[in-house]
């Protein structure tokens, strides 16, 4: 071992003498053995098989399929179930709701007439959420109805779920309690003859299609001025109840942000409230949307007569209608167009019932043929406050409500007073929130522009 050490350090000490005596002669070796190893790469790489000709070989499988008989008796045994939605009607029984739902059950309808809870299905008001499912045969395995809460306490932030389920050959019914969810949703529609026609065909709620008239009744008269072809994005917040989006709460369907384009011209507005302003909708400069007077005391009535010369329908003589006429449902709400003081409230000759409300600026407003009167001489009522009911009483030929503005004394046409009164302006310290609230609405209108059911839950 000793020997072997001996001679390495020789032979090193010997390569350091050469090194040092012969750099230039070192030098020259080590760039001609770099170069060699290059030009040995070059020479080989061509060498390497082409992909194209390596040999290749084709694999044959057979699949048998299972025989027909046996897909067959899966078939069989696959258990299908189905399922249906419809809202329930006044005139429903359990077997013509059943039957519009297709649900072939003479059991389950039996079970519905004769269980006290069970009848609450029918029971009360119309328009109860009710999904069934079925087997293939139509025989009921379960119901649900969801519908305003029962307790009164809770409208309006919780609602009832009645629950029918099959065990073995009987039935078992309950109701419970539970709380509703919000969402925002987007909608998109084209007019091509109705607002809410546009609306129903963009399965967006009713109570948005009239917000959105209210929202933009100073900019566009949609008894007059809606043209086929006008279009609208919405952005608006919706109450669910186990995902389905409720309908008997007018907080359902809160409108947040819209745009309406009516004759090549547009309109935005986005909802807006804090400590300092009353909720209402605003433009993005934050032009409020609300002004002194409402475009109509009712809620997008149909308007039978105007603010011009007409046949009267009792008399049967030319004269000056001096107001407007809404046709309406008796008992359909009447609303306050504008802050005041209720001046007179009962019968008045031939209008009927009526109330007359004192406004600022030497204004006032009348309300005739009234079904019902619900506020009294002397108080004080805002804009929007429900003062009575459409009605037939007076001298009418049917249930509509005569609505008159007066300024100074003088017969006004009420749809030219609403347009040109005075707007609701922003509270000055609001208007830096306003501005933030309204850049993140435009944004959510955007996205609803470019894909208008971003936000919707699957059917």
């Amino acid at each position: 071992m000793e020997t072997l050490e001996r001679d390495a350090v020789a032979a090193g000490s010997r390569l350091t003498q050469f090194i040092g005596r012969h750099p230039r002669t070192l030098t020259t070796l080590i760039v001609t053995g770099l170069m060699g190893f290059g030009v040995t790469a070059f020479g080989i790489a061509p060498l390497a098989p082409d992909a194209a000709d390596l040999p290749r070989r084709m694999v044959t499988e057979i699949v048998t399929p299972e025989d027909i008989s046996s897909q067959l008796e899966a078939l069989a045994s696959h258990t299908l179930q189905l399922y249906r939605n419809d809202l329930t009607r006044p005139t429903d029984t359990a077997d013509s709701l059943l039957a519009r739902l297709s649900v072939a059950d003479v059991t389950a309808a039996a079970f519905i007439r004769s269980d006290r809870t069970a009848r609450k299905l029918l029971e009360g008001r119309a328009g109860k959420i009710v999904r069934v499912r079925i087997d293939e045969s139509g025989v009921l395995e379960e119901l649900i109805a969801r519908y305003p809460a029962e307790n009164s306490d809770q409208f309006g932030t919780h609602f009832s779920r009645l629950r029918i389920t099959r065990v073995g050959d009987k039935f078992l019914a309950g109701v419970e309690t539970a709380k509703l969810e919000s969402e925002v949703r987007t909608g998109t529609g084209t007019i091509r003859s109705s607002l809410f026609a546009a609306t129903d065909e963009a399965k967006i709620p009713d109570p948005v299609a009239t917000q959105l008239a209210e929202m933009f009744s100073t900019d566009i008269d949609f008894r007059r001025e809606l043209r086929r072809g006008d279009s609208f994005h919405v952005v608006y917040e919706a109450l669910t109840a186990d995902g389905e989006p409720i309908t008997w709460n007018q907080a359902s369907g809160r409108v947040l942000a819209a745009e309406f384009v009516n004759d090549n011209r547009t309109y935005s507005a986005v909802w807006y409230q804090d400590a300092h302003s009353k909720g209402g909708y605003y433009g993005f400069d934050g032009q409020s949307k609300r002004r002194a007077f409402l475009a109509s005391p009712m809620e997008f009535s149909r308007v039978t007569s105007g603010f011009s010369m007409r046949m009267h329908p009792i008399h049967k003589v030319w004269r000056q209608h001096l107001g407007v006429d809404y046709g309406a449902p008796t008992g359909t709400p009447v609303r306050n167009v504008g802050d005041g003081v209720v001046e007179f409230a009962g019968w008045q000759n031939g209008y009927g019932n009526v109330v007359q409300v004192r406004h600022s600026n030497e204004r006032t407003t009348l309300y005739g043929h009234l079904s019902r009167i619900d506020v009294r001489k002397g108080e004080r009522v805002e804009q929007g406050a429900r003062i009575g009911a459409v009605g037939a009483t007076g001298w009418a030929t049917g249930p509509h409500l005569h609505f008159e503005v007066k300024v100074k004394g003088q017969h006004q046409d009420p749809l030219v007073i609403a347009k040109t009164s005075e707007a609701v302006e922003l509270a000055p310290e609001s208007r830096a929130q306003f501005t933030a609230v309204a850049r993140g609405l435009r944004q959510q209108l955007e996205v609803a522009k470019a894909n208008p059911y971003r936000f919707a839950q699957a059917e």
